[in-house]
């Protein structure tokens, strides 16, 4: 992919997920706060939240931080950035930075915690990613964040894909850390020591038929495919809608989340 086509990819993507910010937020929060819950920041900490799109995981850092700790939000993409800054626009101890995290450029030892909710995925080095947030973190402190399993394991993505029965190649990127020894071998070459990584499930759902239709054709591995190949929509949407019916509860629709809680020690 030349770079052209590679910056229209990611601003379509950036269009996409502001967007679709807040029902995105709703499906991916309970992954997120089980990601939270593993660092369990603490009043007065700093924490720096690395892929943090529209600022939900920001907000919630910062409640748990107070007006005593400070959240440092960063995204390469302009325009989720633009909705966090909305959204935090009251909150003092909250920073937001464009940039890429992977060559962030913050003081050695500044941060309690490094925090990210599936924005590590993204890392075209990862072992250099990791190894710069480890020098920003304090002695003592942890990396935590959550990314997806297998492709395989997903019904969040695999549903919608084999519904929309398309012979394309699918992007892997979101799902690069799917194996558990890959992780290890990534995380102890960049320095880290104590690392735990546990399987987390959950059901999510951003709500209703047409909510879960909305995101899934906008983000995640088909959204991908339909946001660059807008002519195949007419002929997917149909098909992806009457296999959600099939998850359908009492109100909304729910696909399970198989992922992964890492945490580590500076």
């Amino acid at each position: 992919m030349d770079l052209a086509t590679q910056t229209s990819s990611l601003d379509l993507a950036d269009n996409a997920r502001a967007e679709v910010a807040d029902l995105l937020d709703l499906q991916l929060s309970p992954l997120g706060l089980a990601a939270m819950d593993a660092l369990a920041p603490q009043s007065g900490q700093t924490i720096v939240d690395i892929g943090c799109g529209a600022g939900q995981t920001v907000q919630q850092l910062a409640s748990r931080v107070g007006s005593l700790g400070q959240v440092i939000g960063v995204d390469i993409a302009p325009g989720v950035l633009e909705v966090a800054r909305s959204r935090t626009a009251g909150l003092s101890q909250v920073q937001l930075i464009q940039a890429d995290a992977a060559a962030l450029a913050l003081p050695d030892e500044m941060a309690d915690g490094i925090y990210s909710r599936f924005g590590v995925m993204a890392l075209d080095d990862p072992v250099a990613a990791f190894a710069n947030f480890r020098r920003i973190t304090r002695a003592g402190g942890r990396l935590t964040f959550v990314c997806w399993r297998s492709l395989e394991e997903n019904e969040l993505d695999l549903v919608p894909l084999q519904a929309a029965g398309l012979d394309i190649p699918i992007d892997k990127t979101p799902f690069k850390f799917e194996r558990r020894d890959y992780l290890l071998e990534v995380l102890r070459s960049a320095g880290y020591a104590n690392i735990e990584i546990e399987a987390f499930n959950a059901r999510v759902s951003s709500g209703n038929l047409d909510a879960m239709m909305t995101v899934l054709t906008k983000v995640g591995p088909l959204g991908k495919l339909l946001r660059e190949t807008p002519a195949l929509l007419s002929s997917v949407e149909p098909r992806v809608r009457a296999a959600l019916i099939d998850y359908a509860g009492d109100r909304d629709i729910s696909l399970k989340a198989a992922t992964w809680i890492v945490s580590a020690a500076a």
